[in-house]
């Protein structure tokens, strides 16, 4: 998949696309990425130390990330790169912090990248959402709103416009990755052919919804057309992680040696390779040197690929409804809601219709990676 704005970083040849992430000092700048993307508890982001200096993070998820943590104290002139380079901006307010400085910090770094680079995406995260009771947090989050939107058409008429986009975020609940996957919408070219697949994929099998997540930071990269129920995502997390917490415990028991006796078909023989006699003379008649047969041993056949897949009972709080999960590849998972009945009376097809989901994406994966490699 190809990004929108990249730079090749020092691991190697791989283009990642830059993110850089703004905030004053201890906005939960760092926290954020540890929560996301390093699995770090909660409860643990009390002693992370304060960033003092620019922290580079390389992700891998549906797309190769390059994200900048920065301190609170960087500016413009300090941060050593040219905002041209990122491709999205995003600028974390602590919801209690005094608003005059980081509002004025945030429209600072608007009107220099938009001089050098109009197209960046520009977020808000109006972070620890957790602090305050459901009333404050929305007359806080609006306040936000509005001076940033102020400040900014001081600056220029032309800012008024503009296309900034806020978001409430807690690292107590899914808030977080529902707005870090945003973010990630606007960066995968390829979304648009990810969500036909998923349409597809609701229309083949009844779901009335269908996400692609990314395994590890339990982002979703893509899902279907259909909006995008809170309680849904919710449900959707926590089975990920519920699965992601178990599933060290079990493995494929494919190519152990113990059960290959009881396999009902037998192991795969590599094919014949054509070979030529020796002669008993040192040269053939011709006068050329004899043909020898290679003394290199046949290449052990390839490892048989292993999509796990699982499924749970909705009942108590959606009668009738599954919650599936298949493995798409090594890093991203298709979890769908299925009614109960197509489940377990059509369940080939709905397997059928996750093979083909999973050429597709494969399909999708490999024209991103020929068009970076052509780029």
């Amino acid at each position: 998949m190809n990004p929108s704005s990249s730079a090749a970083n020092s691991h190697g040849t791989i283009r990642r696309t830059k993110v850089l992430f703004l905030g004053m000092r201890r906005s939960g700048k760092t926290s954020i990425l540890q929560v996301l993307f390093d699995d770090l508890p909660v409860k643990q982001t009390f002693y992370l130390e304060p960033t003092m200096r620019v922290a580079k993070h390389f992700i891998d998820t549906v797309i190769p990330l390059e994200i900048w943590d920065c301190p609170g104290n960087i500016t413009v002139d300090t941060l050593g790169a040219s905002l041209a380079d990122f491709s999205t901006i995003v600028f974390v307010i602590d919801i209690r912090d005094l608003y005059q400085h980081p509002v004025s910090k945030l429209v600072e770094f608007i009107v220099a990248a938009c001089q050098v680079n109009p197209d960046i995406n520009f977020e808000v995260f109006v972070h620890k959402a957790e602090r305050l009771q459901e009333d404050d947090k929305i007359e806080n989050f609006r306040q936000i709103h509005e001076r940033v939107m102020d400040r900014l058409v001081d600056e220029s008429p032309e800012f008024e416009q503009f296309p900034l986009n806020f978001h409430l975020t807690s690292i107590y609940d899914h808030s977080l990755r529902e707005a870090f996957s945003r973010v990630l919408h606007k960066l995968i070219d390829s979304l648009p052919f990810l969500e036909e697949l998923l349409n597809v994929f609701c229309s083949n099998t009844a779901s009335p919804k269908a996400f692609l997540f990314d395994t590890s930071s339990k982002i979703h990269v893509a899902t279907d057309t259909s909006p995008v129920d809170q309680a849904t995502h919710n449900l959707c997390c926590d089975y990920l992680s519920m699965l992601n917490s178990f599933g060290p415990l079990y493995r494929s028991n494919a190519n152990d040696p113990r059960t290959s006796r009881f396999s009902p078909t037998p192991a795969p023989t590599p094919p014949p390779t054509a070979t030529t006699s020796t002669p008993t003379s040192g040269t053939t008649p011709a006068g050329t040197p004899p043909l020898t047969t290679s003394s290199t041993p046949p290449a052990p056949p390839s490892k048989p690929h292993f999509f796990p897949s699982a499924a749970t009972s909705l009942s108590p709080s959606r009668p009738g409804t599954t919650l599936t999960y298949h493995l798409i590849t090594p890093h991203l998972a298709l979890l769908a809601l299925l009614p109960t009945t197509v489940y377990e009376m059509r369940r080939g097809l709905v397997e059928w219709n996750v093979v083909w989901f999973r050429e597709g994406v494969r399909e999708i994966w490999e024209s991103g990676l020929r068009g970076g490699s052509e780029s």
